[in-house]
């Protein structure tokens, strides 16, 4: 019974976010290209190997996504003025509104989560994300 549920929502998660967070507006870019904007994020601009360590990937793998993004005018990359081996990238309009639908449909998935629960409630279901995020972490390790 477990089983099946956690599967089925696994899946629902997934194939939900396509739908949701890839609208009209965003349809040149892939689910895998909005977690990349959503790692490089709003704040100041980040190095490529921080965001590639923050995806699990090479910089090299992270290197061809973000070329896309760039022609796409999502993404600006340059070299670091302090350190012109470090490239730098940060989002442009476009990539900043991608981030903020995309946080807006973590927010609303979250909310729908913790609806209905007490503070008990929450705080079990916290340590059993806690102890699956653990479980990915760790998976092949």
């Amino acid at each position: 019974m477990y089983r099946d549920t956690l599967m089925h929502l696994f899946n629902e998660i997934l194939n939900c976010e396509s739908k949701a967070v890839i609208t009209e507006e965003f349809r040149d870019i892939t689910n895998n290209d909005m977690h990349i904007i959503e790692a490089i994020g709003i704040g100041e601009p980040r190095s490529m190997s921080a965001v590639a360590r923050d995806l699990s990937v090479t910089v090299g793998t992270l290197t061809i996504a973000i070329n896309n993004l760039v022609k796409k005018s999502y993404v600006k990359r340059v070299r670091s003025e302090k350190d012109r081996r470090v490239v730098l990238v940060s989002l442009l309009g476009k990539g900043v509104r991608a981030y903020q639908h995309h946080q807006q449909f973590h927010d609303e998935m979250i909310q729908a989560t913790l609806d209905g629960l007490d503070e008990n409630d929450t705080q079990v279901l916290i340590r059993s994300l806690e102890n699956l995020s653990a479980f990915f972490r760790n998976y092949g390790k």
